[in-house]
């Protein structure tokens, strides 16, 4: 089965809330201000996609010769931490993911 870092976003998100709603009888939940959980990880996805085509275009200039190597290296230095940051940011969203449908009703 294969999960998706947005829908256990998404869940954990909707078991918050009902935790939340189920804890106060009657009390309001105050919402966080801001962009919730689902959105900041598409920006990040799209950043490091956006860090990933910036690196592809230095390499491709380097090799018409338009680019020196120090360049091309720092920025796919700079593409691979990114790719690493958002595999561990989904590898934490899934555990988090797997423990909530790990807890007893």
């Amino acid at each position: 089965m294969s999960i998706n870092s947005l829908m256990a976003s998404k869940a954990y998100a909707e078991a918050a809330v009902k935790a939340a709603s189920q804890s106060g009888a009657g009390e309001s939940v105050a919402k966080p201000q801001g962009a919730n959980f689902g959105d900041l990880l598409d920006g990040m996805i799209n950043d490091a996609v956006d860090v990933g085509k910036v690196s592809e275009a230095q390499a491709i200039t380097s090799l018409n010769g338009g680019a020196e190597m120090v360049d091309v290296v720092t920025a796919i230095t700079a593409a691979e931490m990114t790719l690493e940051t958002v595999v561990a940011v989904r590898d934490k969203v899934i555990e988090a993911y797997q423990n909530i449908m790990r807890m007893p009703i």
